[in-house]
């Protein structure tokens, strides 16, 4: 059995994974990263019986969460005797190219969901991962990503305004397309200013049949406001980018 995790800023979302699927999955708030092994104990014994952590062979991370969530990680592969494997953005691998001036550079994350998204669709397409940051990112029809952006994620936008002007009051809004109260117009403002940077970028791949991915905590959130009526394929949800990614990396370096 493999562990697949991926440790974001608010999420830490793991799968055991065997052969090509999930035995079972689960996600632990990063505050809580201390917590992380118990409950994937915890997940194993009610969902895969008569397994335990030890079945655990190998561990599979993309850690953007920091140093004090990779000690947590380290300390599962210390239980299990397995040395986790924290995966960094290559030049090649799994068949994408990373065209970034400093490949290293490139989130591990955003690596990860480039290399799922590549196998899953084989062609020129659009990668949406919106969480605490919203990133935009292009793959070529040969497999190659291109560049992408990274802009503040909806809450995260929302937040930002209301700490920087003393007259916004966080509160929750609804989308509206002409708002009429501040609460409303910060939350729309937010949701259109992320569906606009995607429908830019998806225009600029000059594609229209080239498929949207979306994933990210907030994707539900943008996928009504999406204007996508002209184009041939609806956007696309896929919930776990980055740990599907994960595993293509863990297979291919079984196959060495």
């Amino acid at each position: 059995m493999k562990l697949l995790i991926d440790a974001g800023n608010m999420r830490i979302k793991w799968a055991i994974a065997s052969g090509d699927g999930w035995l079972c999955s689960g996600v632990t708030p990063t505050v809580q990263a201390d917590s992380l092994a118990q409950g994937i104990a915890e997940q194993i014994a009610r969902q895969i019986p008569g397994a335990g952590l030890r079945r655990i062979r190998q561990i599979w991370a993309s850690n953007v969460a920091g140093e004090s969530c990779a000690l947590h990680i380290r300390g599962i592969g210390e239980e299990i005797s397995a040395q986790p494997h924290f995966i960094a953005a290559r030049e090649k691998q799994c068949g994408v190219r990373n065209c970034y001036a400093e490949p290293s550079q490139l989130g591990s994350d955003r690596w990860a969901a480039l290399i799922a998204s590549w196998h899953l669709v084989q062609r020129a397409c659009l990668v949406v991962d919106s969480g605490t940051a919203t990133t935009v990112d292009a793959l070529s029809a040969q497999g190659e990503f291109v560049g992408g952006l990274i802009l503040p994620g909806i809450e995260l936008m929302q937040r930002s305004l209301t700490s920087a002007a003393s007259q916004l009051m966080p509160s929750p809004g609804r989308y509206a397309p002409f708002p009429q109260n501040s609460a409303d117009a910060l939350y729309s403002g937010a949701i259109q200013a992320s569906c606009g940077a995607i429908e830019r970028q998806y225009n600029l791949l000059d594609d229209d049949r080239a498929p949207l991915l979306l994933s990210g905590g907030a994707a539900q959130l943008l996928l009504p406001h999406l204007d996508w009526k002209r184009k041939v394929a609806p956007p696309q949800v896929e919930d776990d980018l980055v740990l599907q990614g994960l595993l293509l990396m863990a297979r291919e370096a079984d196959c060495c």
